[in-house]
């Protein structure tokens, strides 16, 4: 028997290791009844709510709606469930489509041989029952969709859910794709969570690259909401409410105006890099977020080595996703004999500027070097697990101490 737009029920789903940190954004945004799960967070919301969450969420990756689930044995089953829902309360016939599968890992995992194939059985549900209600089947867009449908499959249940997002949350509208270092906004902002950063503490980022953790605190502390610039997946759904949405907006516009009137809480965020490109790239990344010029400058104000870098309060956070071996000797080490030499022995001069500057603050990097703290000299007084897209990675925090050596 399938369950058929039961609840309000919704599902967030977020970079791995993040679930617990949306969990309590969530509670912030007052969203009732959030559960983490793997993957994401379960969440009951009215269409306001899920605006809401849209609009402001720093670390959802998108917003789903759930309209039918049942239990099933083979395609055919969750062929027939997708076209015994009435889809036409949401889009029309004449709407672009687009269907995305996965499952569960483990004892989870769906027994069906093919995603591709089940994908394809959700699709032709949907495209069947308008053409049988009108003759008319909506056509596939696999790039920029009017309308996406997410199925999720466990083991012995396929569950449907209408995709309220559009674009991938993490996509703010600021970032110039070309060239940039592939660090997802949201886990930018789930990293700063997690480190405990809030707006007026001292930030450091001495390798920023393209500035994301940058952008990310400024938004914050000037109360920028970070969907403010981009448009979404529900402003194409039959039910949107324009007038709701519009609301939401010039609430959030009021909001950072009024921040916007004393920018102190940004004023001790700094962002630095070997490459002067990048130092450009990240005030250009801090304006198009929304970030007056000027303080984008006083965020980004120099082109400065990591190992050469001092700190501009007595204490703080430093926060940064160091480059790679080969970005590593690119960046000024190429007289080195190999990427490997190059990364030991500028990760060992950057752990020795630490130790001998920065006294008192707290250092969190992101790598997926599981050894990065070798390197470094440092010892680790925490390893969170994060996943950055498929990228297994660890967020090392050391807490830096006069002296202090591994």
């Amino acid at each position: 028997m399938a369950d058929v737009d039961a609840t309000d029920a919704c599902f967030a789903p977020c970079p791995r290791g993040l679930e617990a940190a949306l969990v309590e954004e969530l509670g912030e945004l007052g969203v009732a009844g959030a559960v983490a799960v793997a993957g994401g967070v379960h969440f009951t919301a009215s269409w306001r709510d899920v605006y809401r969450v849209n609009l402001y969420s720093r670390l959802a990756s998108r917003v789903l709606r759930r309209v039918a689930r049942a239990r099933y044995r083979s395609e055919d089953d969750i062929y027939r469930l997708a076209k015994t829902y009435d889809w036409s309360q949401w889009f029309a016939a004449t709407a672009t489509l687009r269907v995305d599968i996965v499952t569960g890992s483990g004892r989870q995992r769906s027994a069906l041989r093919s995603l591709e194939f089940v994908t394809l059985r959700v699709k032709d549900g949907i495209c069947d029952r308008f053409r049988e209600a009108s003759g008319v089947r909506p056509s596939v867009d696999t790039r920029a969709p009017d309308v996406r449908v997410f199925g999720y499959l466990d083991a012995h249940d396929c569950t449907l859910y209408l995709d309220t997002s559009g674009e991938p949350l993490f996509k703010r509208g600021w970032r110039s794709e070309a060239g940039e270092a592939p660090l997802r906004e949201n886990l930018a902002a789930g990293i700063l969570r997690i480190a405990g950063w809030t707006p007026g503490v001292a930030l450091l980022d001495p390798m920023c690259g393209s500035g994301t953790f940058a952008v990310e605190a400024a938004q914050r502390a000037l109360a920028i909401a970070p969907g403010r610039r981009r448009a979404f997946g529900f402003e194409r759904l039959a039910n949107f409410d324009a007038k709701s949405w519009d609301a939401l907006q010039a609430e959030a516009d009021a909001t950072a105006e009024t921040a916007a009137r004393d920018p102190s809480a940004a004023a001790l965020i700094r962002a630095s890099d070997v490459s002067g490109d990048a130092v450009t790239l990240t005030r250009a990344n801090l304006e198009r977020a929304g970030v007056a010029a000027d303080i984008a400058a006083d965020i980004a104000p120099k082109q400065v080595d990591a190992r050469q870098v001092r700190p501009h309060a007595e204490s703080g956070l430093i926060v940064t996703n160091p480059p790679y071996g080969e970005r590593i000797a690119i960046r000024g080490e190429a007289g080195a004999s190999d990427d490997d030499d190059a990364a030991t022995r500028f990760f060992s001069e950057f752990g020795n500027t630490l130790k001998q500057r920065f006294a008192g603050w707290t250092c969190h990097v992101l790598t997926s070097d599981m050894n990065l703290q070798k390197k470094l000299r440092l010892a680790p007084d925490r390893r969170v697990p994060l996943y950055n897209g498929a990228i297994e990675c660890r967020l090392f925090r050391f807490a830096l101490v006069a002296g202090q050596h591994r």
